[in-house]
């Protein structure tokens, strides 16, 4: 009767034990990385971000320009940078970890603190939404500019026309 549940049938009860089970208790790697800003647009957010050597496209909302770095596990140091150069202006990093969100405040250059998720988000704009869900890739949002290729003087040019 082994292997046999009272009701009949058999249970699939085989599975692995790994080796090495770090991998369950060690943080996966973010699929995901947005940086809140309150820079003000697109433009200048992509302009500094070039500057700072950082990869990513900026996308334009109505509390500021978002950074979605080119690569996920970038967020923290994307966050690092631009806060460091926003100097006493807070920013917000969300990151997403296998369908899990978490929220950390930067200010100049250091994370200062764990942010609840669901409170950044809930008066956040759609496009922040839409980005953290997947439901519309960063290139296809209307407005969005990329640090990548932006040479050192069109990125000054840029940031002095919005400083305007």
């Amino acid at each position: 009767m082994s292997g046999e549940r009272p009701g009949g049938g058999e249970d699939d009860l085989s599975f692995e034990v790994p080796d090495d089970l770090s991998s369950l208790t060690t943080p996966r790697a973010p699929t995901l990385a947005v940086l809140v800003t309150q820079v003000a647009t697109a433009e200048a957010l992509a302009a500094a971000c070039a500057l700072a050597k950082l990869d990513v496209d900026a996308v334009p909302s109505s509390v500021g320009a978002i950074a979605v770095p080119r690569s996920p596990a970038d967020g923290a140091r994307t966050a690092a940078a631009v806060s460091q150069m926003l100097r006493q202006v807070p920013v917000v990093l969300l990151e997403k970890r296998e369908g899990r969100v978490d929220a950390g405040q930067w200010v100049a250059g250091t994370r200062e603190k764990d942010l609840p998720a669901g409170l950044v988000l809930s008066g956040a704009p759609a496009v922040l939404e839409d980005l953290l869900l997947g439901d519309v890739p960063v290139g296809e949002v209307e407005g969005v500019v990329t640090s990548v290729g932006i040479s050192r003087l069109k990125a000054m040019r840029l940031l002095a026309q919005n400083r305007r």
